[in-house]
């Protein structure tokens, strides 16, 4: 099993900072638009845009939140071992929001088509956009693209990415691993 670097701390970093503008450009003061991080990890990118625009640009509105998605998927049922929720935590009201909903890595598809079920208990969204760090466009199985994505890559057979955050796994990295 071998894996190379696709992206290091500081190019995270930089993928990172480029996100924040292109949601300020769209957003300005975030007075309509909510950030919706999925859990497990999108939760990561979340929070770490929220702290960009919260500190470097200044922005002093931004609603962030966290969504578990996990009875919303198509294939829940399907494991040897039961599924472990994770904890929701959206504190603020949707209806007639921009809804930017924010993953570590669009796959195929069917994490956000959950997420777009799930999102609909909370009420009725303006608009719903989504950001994606990693955009492997060759394993869709539904139609869906990103709105935001940090980097585009070219997975092919039994490649997987994988994304490393300094909060969970003791430092930033993404690797392409062939399994």
């Amino acid at each position: 099993m071998g894996q190379k670097v696709l992206l290091s701390s500081k190019e995270i970093n930089i993928i990172l900072h480029r996100l924040a503008c292109q949601l300020l450009e769209n957003h300005l003061d975030f007075k309509d638009t909510v950030l919706i991080g999925i859990q497990p990890r999108g939760t990561f990118v979340a929070q770490r845009l929220v702290k960009i625009l919260r500190e470097e640009y200044k922005v002093k509105e931004v609603k962030a939140g966290f969504l578990d998605i996990t009875f919303y998927r198509d294939d829940f049922r399907r494991g040897d071992k039961p599924l472990e929720a994770t904890q929701t935590k959206i504190d603020f009201i949707i209806e007639d929001k921009n809804v930017v909903l924010i993953d570590d890595v669009l796959y195929t598809g069917r994490s956000i088509n959950a997420a777009l079920t799930a999102i609909q208990s909370f009420g009725r969204p303006k608009d719903v956009e989504l950001l994606t760090l990693i955009d492997r466009r060759f394993s869709r199985h539904l139609p869906i693209q990103p709105n935001y994505r940090g980097r585009q890559v070219d997975a092919i057979n039994n490649e997987k990415v994988r994304v490393m955050w300094k909060e969970n796994d003791g430092k930033d990295e993404i690797y392409l691993i062939d399994r």
